[in-house]
């Protein structure tokens, strides 16, 4: 790949990896300016991986001074492949420390009292989005590929697909998706899901996430998905889980670094024979410090024994400390290893060794060599790739790992000392056990997570999620190759003009008229009708109106229009010259007496939902009723149907928001089969929405125009987008002079 040297020029060869942050950081040393790799699980995740893909990295370097940004700019494209996005502080601010950190985080982690709502900031929060989304647009090709990172930039797939429509967007979510009781509380939630649903791929740590946004998706917009996938407009979004790996071959041979041996051999000496007990974390009351603290308390006055056997080294990041819940946090923390020490520490021995800074790579990889016990119990967290560093530096594959059951990784290391990090008697206990477990026991539950880790490393998550994301975008575009194009349309037109008898079968709700809330207003407009007239009067055409709709209102929309009716999917018929219905085949509907209680019951259940009851069929419609609760309500009845009507001779149809009972004789596809396939038809068209349609465009022969209105799967041949596009076709068609 060619390597990148203007802030001008276009990456069309590179993956783009956007995030809110740079893996590198600005450093100041006097009057010059140096760059060290910056901190976080994301930076620290995914920093080796970029520059080994030749990928380019788009991130905010943080306060800049305005006549030194060039020379900023400059080099960080040419030394580290990085294009700055420049962010005054009066803009960074209300985004950053406010909407992102204040409102997102809390909420995100399930800590809602903790969330701020300011319009203010979500304005900062859109503003940062647009000028990132203007950065990508500036370095990256229309069809590039680009891959979000994280919660700062959930808009961001909107502009993004806004501004470049073709572009294969990816988007990973490194921290908890909430359910969504506790997302709805957030005024905007509906516009960042309709952001994210604008990626071809949304990516989470664990399938608790996954379940909850696809949860919150159905409840707050309305779409249902099928495996995670989610039809939306023209596109398919996929929702899917790659629990993130770590470089593991950097920390399993960080051991054999000279500067990780001598400064493990350093606090060896300095802890003399005692086990090593260390927690590591970012200053934040999602990470559990003080439960932490409160469960080695708690083990300290339940198990005298290990006094003076043990140490316990806690290491915190300083973050934030100018909000005052991290400051409160700080000192509840200080007061707290305060206590511990002065209760039970001796002139020989202290209880606690606390550590607030950083610690760079070799204190970090020389801790967990050295250390009998990793005590990481966070309230919330995506994932926690500390753990799943201790375990890779333990090439001897000694060692305990105790982990919170709210952390991701509980999800992957499930042969770890599984906690509540609420019951502190429970920690202590898992402290009093992996203190006493034997080395063989260690070695036995270490080495079946440390080969879990060397299989899915960093290397294959960006693997797994840039082949799914592949996947996602040919799906869409298989689904987009399928529309009924200019050209084809053309050759449709040909056809039509060509043949002598001609065939054109209509569904009605969904096809000819946009699907309505309350059924009896999705009248035919005039224009509609004229239309429909024309058709049917031209010499050669047989056009048949297939809907799932009773007689009654058939006849009462259409009855005075040379058309063929069909009401309740192929049961009753009204030819265009007769004035009587006529049931297409002998019908029984007495088991509707077994049925409909099933189905009144639903109905008295689910708020918005009613019955209809044609004279062959049973429909329970779901439209005005809350999105989930209707679908899912729609899955428990489907189920409870499918056991009951077995024996019955009945289908249970799912329509669009409706649920159909009806016989098994009757069908759009039957219908077909018996009335219209002994015909020779030198042109058949046939239009419908949902999949009581689909039965119909199986029965048809293969060359048939058969069209499924809408963006979705079908065994139909093409798709159109909605009934306008539908009626621009049969107009065209009616205007079409025929070939005599």
């Amino acid at each position: 790949m060619k390597q990148v040297s203007s802030p001008n020029r276009r990456t069309s060869e590179r993956l783009i990896i956007v995030a809110n942050r740079l893996p590198v950081s600005l450093e100041k040393k006097g009057s010059k300016l140096g760059f060290r790799p910056s901190t976080g699980g994301l930076a620290t995740g995914l920093g080796a991986f970029y520059k080994k893909y030749e990928a380019v990295w788009i991130g905010w370097p943080g306060d800049v001074p305005r006549k030194r940004r060039k020379e900023v700019e400059n080099r960080l494209i040419s030394e580290f492949q990085c294009y700055p996005v420049f962010l005054p502080v009066n803009l960074a601010k209300p985004y950053y420390e406010g909407f992102a950190n204040n409102t997102l985080w809390p909420l995100f982690h399930s800590f809602p009292a903790y969330a701020e709502y300011s319009t203010s900031e979500w304005e900062a929060y859109q503003e940062v989005n647009s000028r990132f989304c203007e950065r990508i647009a500036k370095v990256a090709d229309p069809n590039a590929v680009i891959w979000v990172h994280d919660y700062h930039l959930m808009l961001l797939p909107k502009y993004i697909r806004e501004r470049m429509p073709e572009a294969s967007i990816g988007f990973f979510l490194h921290i908890p998706f909430p359910s969504y009781d506790v997302l709805r509380v957030l005024p905007w939630h509906r516009q960042i899901l309709e952001s994210l649903l604008d990626s071809d791929l949304i990516g989470f740590h664990t399938y608790d996430y996954s379940q909850s946004f696809l949860r919150s998706v159905r409840r707050s917009l309305g779409y249902d998905h099928n495996l995670g996938q989610i039809v939306v407009g023209q596109r398919v979004a996929q929702a899917d889980v790659f629990p993130m790996g770590i470089d593991f071959r950097k920390f399993s041979r960080a051991i054999h670094d000279p500067e990780v041996k001598v400064q493990k051999k350093e606090i060896k000496a300095r802890i003399a024979n005692r086990k090593l007990i260390f927690s590591v974390s970012r200053l934040d009351y999602t990470k559990g410090i003080l439960q932490s603290l409160r469960a080695i308390e708690e083990f300290f006055q339940r198990s005298p024994q290990w006094h003076g056997k043990v140490v316990y080294v806690l290491v915190i990041v300083p973050s934030r400390e100018i909000v005052a819940q991290y400051a409160q946090q700080k000192r509840e923390i200080d007061e707290l290893v305060g206590r511990i020490n002065s209760t039970w520490g001796t002139l020989k021995w202290m209880p606690v060794r606390y550590l607030y800074r950083h610690l760079d790579f070799h204190e970090l990889a020389a801790l967990y060599a050295a250390a009998d016990v990793a005590l990481i119990i966070p309230l919330r967290d995506g994932m926690n790739l500390i753990a799943k560093e201790y375990l890779a530096a333990r090439r001897d594959k000694k060692g305990a790992l105790i982990l919170s059951d709210t952390a991701g990784a509980a999800k992957e290391l499930r042969e770890a000392l599984i906690v509540n990090p609420n019951s502190r008697e429970e920690i202590a206990e898992a402290l009093r056990h992996a203190l006493s477990l034997s080395s063989q026991e260690q070695i036995r539950r270490n080495s079946t997570m440390r080969a879990r880790l060397q299989s899915y490393d960093l290397k294959r998550w960006v693997e797994s999620f840039l082949q799914r994301l592949t996947e996602s975008v040919s799906l869409s575009q298989a689904l987009a190759v399928r529309m009924l194009d200019s050209l084809t349309q053309n050759k449709l037109m040909e056809d039509y003009s060509k043949a002598s008898r001609r065939l054109i079968l209509l569904d009605y709700d969904g096809t000819l008229i946009p699907l309505m809330d309350e059924p009896e207003k999705a009248r035919p407009t005039q224009p509609l009708r004229k239309l429909l007239q024309k058709l049917s009067s031209t010499s050669g055409n047989e056009v048949i109106l297939l809907s799932g709709r009773d007689r009654q209102t058939l006849v009462t929309w259409f009855g005075d229009l040379k058309l063929t009716l069909v009401a309740e999917h192929g049961a009753w018929i009204r030819e265009s010259k007769a004035k009587r219905w006529k049931l297409t085949t002998s019908a029984d509907d007495r088991w509707k007496k077994q049925i409909r209680p099933i189905l009144q019951l639903f109905v008295d259940r689910i708020p918005g939902s009613w019955l209809e009851e044609k004279e062959l069929s049973l429909a329970w419609h779901y439209r005005k009723a809350d999105a989930e609760t209707g679908m899912d309500a729609a899955k428990e009845l489907i189920d409870n149907l499918t056991n009951l009507t077995a024996n019955l001779d009945l289908h249970v149809l799912p329509g669009n928001k409706v649920l159909e009972v009806k016989s098994t004789r009757f069908s759009k596809g039957a219908f077909y089969l018996r009335k219209l396939a002994p015909t020779r038809w030198d042109f058949l068209l046939a239009m419908g929405d949902d999949w009581t349609d689909e039965t119909l465009f199986s029965a048809l022969p293969k060359d048939s125009y058969s069209i499924r209105v809408g963006f979705a799967a079908s065994t139909a041949r093409f798709n159109l987008k909605s009934p306008d596009d539908v009626f621009l076709l049969l107009k065209d068609l009616a205007a079409t002079e025929i070939e005599r």
